[in-house]
């Protein structure tokens, strides 16, 4: 491991905004994100997969009545999001480390009220189906720790992993689907929000569409 890396672990493991294994409330948050993290009575926004947190950090400044906590594994991107988290002055946002197969382990039912996939791996080879973050495993746990009403969206470039998501979820008959190929070309571009990850950037620059859907459990 670098030794850059080491220095922003180091840094994570000093910030309140970051929540991550060997910290004292990393296994007591589960139902009690409002009361002892956010200390507030504030809706609940996930970012599944945030990479540096571009998205998350974009909605709670844009929200600063509602908290929002980015997701993911790597230590150096979650140390990316929260110094921009910093940087901003942000008390409405959280970075949590962890597997997001183990997300349903931290968060209690019905305690969430959105959540966002951003350009998640889309997983391609058939043996990885289950790993796809809109397979029915993962959208059942979602769906756990979501309050009724709550909304899941996800934005991809990947045509494979729209159309998986597109089937599953039509199968699945959810509430209030709505989908788009081409988000900047069509109706829904509203849910944007001005908002654009890295990887998003680099996919417009090549012309290739954004895929978006939603639906409210």
């Amino acid at each position: 491991m670098g030794r850059g890396k080491l220095e922003k672990f180091a840094v994570n493991a000093t910030r309140r905004n970051v929540v991550e294994p060997g910290k004292e409330l990393y296994e007591q948050l589960k139902g009690r994100w409002n009361s002892d993290f956010f200390q507030n009575s504030h809706p609940i926004i996930l970012e599944v997969g945030c990479g540096k947190g571009e998205y998350t950090i974009g909605m709670a400044e844009r929200y600063p009545e509602k908290n929002f906590v980015g997701i993911d594994i790597k230590g150096n991107r979650i140390w990316k999001g929260s110094t921009m988290a910093e940087e901003a002055g942000l008390q409405n946002v959280g970075f949590l480390r962890i597997f997001i197969e183990n997300l349903d382990q931290h968060f209690g039912e019905q305690e969430v009220d959105e959540i966002w996939i951003t350009f998640p791996d889309p997983r391609p080879r058939k043996r990885d189906i289950k790993r796809r973050l809109t397979s029915p495993r993962f959208l059942e746990m979602y769906e756990r720790i979501l309050k009724p009403g709550g909304k899941l969206h996800l934005k991809t470039d990947s045509a494979s992993l729209f159309e998986y998501s597109v089937e599953v979820l039509t199968e699945r008959n959810v509430n209030n689907f709505l989908h788009t190929w081409d988000l900047y070309s069509s109706d829904l571009q509203e849910h944007t929000m001005g908002i654009y990850t890295t990887f998003e950037k680099t996919y417009l620059e090549q012309e290739v569409p954004i895929k978006y859907l939603q639906y409210t459990l």
